[in-house]
């Protein structure tokens, strides 16, 4: 029992230290006004359940950029921006190269989709390559946080937290004053009464 409460412990802390790592990431690179990313690789939350249950709606994925974009194969999952400009990550169903061009042209799909995607991605429009690393929920905690109301809420929360600690200290140390006064014997001081009277 003691060994799975320790490494209970252990994953616990570990995943809130990829959390804020990764929220730290995220907001730096808003601020400066990049893509998000983690030692070269970018990270994307994923809205939609189309890729499910591999990549769970809500999570935080890392895909690799850069590099020949005419490599991929089937079976690969890559994020491309659709005509609309968003970004979906689906998997490779169909590859055709066109030398002339040195462009490819793929035929995509979602894993819980029933049919492939209605039109073809272009390599030009391929943003990178899903590197096998998903992280479930922290999607939704990672948009608010980037959000307007996320970022006022991250400022002040810090602030709050802080004013109630010293609050809570101030509380503390007095209530540990009163109670040595009012323990029997204890040091209150000289009456300045009783010196007076013979």
């Amino acid at each position: 029992m003691r060994i799975q409460k320790i490494a209970s412990t252990i994953a616990s802390t570990l995943i809130l230290m990829v959390f804020l790592v990764l929220i730290t990431a995220v907001v730096i690179s808003k601020a400066s006004g990049g893509e998000p990313s983690f030692f070269g690789y970018q990270i994307k939350t994923v809205l939609s359940g189309s890729m499910e249950p591999g990549i769970q709606t809500g999570s935080v994925i890392a895909i690799k950029p850069g590099g020949d974009m005419t490599r991929f194969q089937k079976g690969d999952v890559i994020t491309f921006t659709n005509p609309d400009n968003i970004l979906i990550t689906h998997r490779v169903v169909e590859a055709e190269l066109n030398s002339a061009l040195g462009e490819a042209s793929y035929t995509t799909k979602g894993d819980n989709n029933d049919a492939a995607d209605s039109a073809a991605v272009s390599s030009t429009n391929v943003v990178g390559q899903y590197a096998g690393v998903t992280i479930p929920y922290v999607g939704y905690a990672m948009n608010f946080a980037v959000s307007k109301a996320g970022s006022v809420v991250l400022m002040i929360i810090p602030g709050l937290l802080l004013l109630l600690y010293a609050l809570y200290s101030s509380w503390k140390a007095v209530a540990a004053l009163e109670n040595k006064n009012a323990q029997p014997g204890g040091t209150s001081g000289p009456d300045p009464l009783s010196d007076l009277i013979p």
